[in-house]
């Protein structure tokens, strides 16, 4: 299914020949002192990426996916001149400008409005020119309630919205964007998708990671499946995924049908004890522009043995519930209840030391928690079976893609079994075999957890794996009921304000 000789027989602007990139086990890269003082003859060498052949031209919006781990991120590190490789070779030609993580690059004690400054002027733009594009990154970023906030106050889906935005329309000849829009809302989802089409109209190349299959098939002109390290396949956006998901045996759909992740519908077995009660919640940030609310009059319970999907727009004020419910922000209005332990999984990556290895970050959340150094022996080779990281455990955290973060958090949450478990977009990154175990595990905490609230993106686990679903808007509680009628009344909602900017939505995520 090789795809590379076609792009081959135009201009290459990226072309890479039997690419490798290596870790020595237990070790980073850049570790000096390990290198001149280590026996690295005796160390474990891991391959990240081993003999790809790869090649891109303008007009290729090529989508990258694979398990977490592959070496998605690698690649996209060589191809943005992050990391050189260890044999072969990656020839680019053109202006690369990557958008690698989540708020990568970006001042969190700057407003957002200064972080557009500062990222442009640190790709070499003038003032002059980020004065005259300022305005429409902020409009197309749709944050302008927002943008004189500070970034620490941002959730990952409105740092998304803002790192996208910013180097779209700087409108480098080769953008790399890797997993920078897995929070993003259907609607910036949308427009992001046909912003990334204006641009390889104009000679562009895009690489793009993502685990959104229904993104890659609907946008990309091609995709390539990378696994453990290897190229797999590269060609036809369906068929590779469709390919990828049949090796990982999640789906057996015809071939004429787009490629489906099948998620077990959730049976419920809600309760009649309150676990969480929220009354006329509030929380508002001072701006100079006058108050801000993130949240306004909130009032909902949730009951044990509940799954709760919380959904809406970025900035809409999930986040910051999240935040409220795990003690980190307290409510400015009304008042918030729970009843047991709460284990928030808030970002990728929070509570974690990214110099420290996998295992140590186990054993340092797990202490962090309360858990004794026995009890964290016996959950140890659990979680490291859940998370599929075996091969990683003794590498740094600063080497772990989004994804892998992702995957780590979530299994020390999900063996530890708190009473009530917040997940804040914290399975956006996670590929699909990871996905689907994570979602059925969710299913199985509601036997002994007393309830699990998840805020997502993903309508589909909302409606299959949720028993109810609340959607806020602009800080307000617009709704809150059984899941197929909440996706419902958002769905609909989300259409008309496309229809107002002029965007089809082809197809629901």
């Amino acid at each position: 299914m090789a795809n590379s000789e076609a792009a081959d027989s135009r201009t290459a602007y990226v072309r890479a020949r039997g690419l490798g990139v290596n870790y020595i086990a237990g070790r980073g890269r850049e570790d000096l002192k390990s290198f001149f003082l280590g026996n690295l003859g005796k160390a474990e060498i891991f391959w990240a990426l081993r003999e790809i052949d790869f090649s891109a031209v303008p007009g290729d919006i090529v989508g990258i996916i694979g398990a977490n781990g592959a070496g998605k991120t690698t690649l996209c590190s060589v191809i943005s001149c992050l990391l050189r490789p260890d044999e072969g070779k990656a020839d680019v030609k053109g202006e690369v400008s990557a958008l690698l993580s989540l708020g990568a690059g970006f001042n969190h004690k700057l407003t957002g409005r200064e972080n557009i400054y500062l990222n442009g002027m640190m790709l070499g733009f003038s003032r002059r020119h980020m004065d005259s594009i300022c305005e429409e990154i902020i409009a197309f970023a749709g944050l302008e309630d927002f943008i004189d906030l500070p970034i620490k106050n941002y959730s990952a889906g409105m740092r998304s919205r803002l790192g996208f935005s910013i180097a779209a329309m700087l409108e480098p000849e080769i953008l790399v964007i890797d997993e920078a829009l897995s929070t993003g809302d259907a609607e910036f989802t949308r427009r992001a998708a046909f912003r990334v089409k204006s641009l390889v109209k104009k000679a562009k190349i895009v690489l793009l990671v993502s685990h959104d299959l229904d993104f890659i098939v609907q946008n990309c002109t091609r995709a390539v499946w990378i696994d453990r390290g290897r190229l797999q396949a590269d060609g036809e956006p369906v068929a590779v995924c469709r390919l990828y998901l049949q090796r990982a045996g999640l789906t057996a759909s015809a071939k004429k049908e787009k490629p489906r992740l099948n998620l077990q519908k959730t049976t419920a077995r809600s309760g009649e004890d309150r676990v969480i009660e929220a009354e006329g919640l509030g929380l508002c940030y001072k701006t100079e522009k006058g108050d801000l609310w993130a949240l306004r009059n909130c009032s909902f319970t949730v009951r044990q043995g509940e799954i709760v999907g919380v959904i809406g727009a970025n900035g809409a004020g999930k986040s910051t519930l999240c935040r409220l419910l795990c003690g980190i922000l307290q409510p400015d209005e009304g008042s918030l209840w729970t009843k047991g332990e709460v284990f928030a999984l808030l970002s990728f990556g929070s509570g974690f030391n990214r110099q420290l290895t996998g295992r140590d970050n186990v054993y340092l959340n797990g202490l962090l928690l309360g858990l004794s150094k026995s009890r964290l022996d016996e959950l140890y080779p659990r979680i490291v079976d859940f998370s599929g990281l075996a091969d990683f455990m003794d590498q740094p955290l600063k080497t772990y893609s989004k994804g892998m973060i992702s995957r780590l958090g979530f299994s020390i949450a999900a063996m530890i079994e708190p009473d009530i478990f917040v997940i804040d977009e914290a399975l956006a990154t996670g590929d699909a075999a990871f996905f689907a175990k994570a979602s059925a595990r969710i299913q199985e905490m509601i036997r002994t957890a007393k309830a699990v609230l998840v805020v997502t993106h993903s309508m589909e686990f909302v409606q299959k794996v949720c028993t109810r679903a609340i959607w806020l808007e602009k800080g307000c509680l617009m709704h809150s009921g059984p899941p197929e009628e909440t996706v419902k009344l958002y769905r609909a909602f989300v259409q008309r304000r496309l229809a107002e900017r002029k965007i089809t939505i082809f197809e629901e995520r």
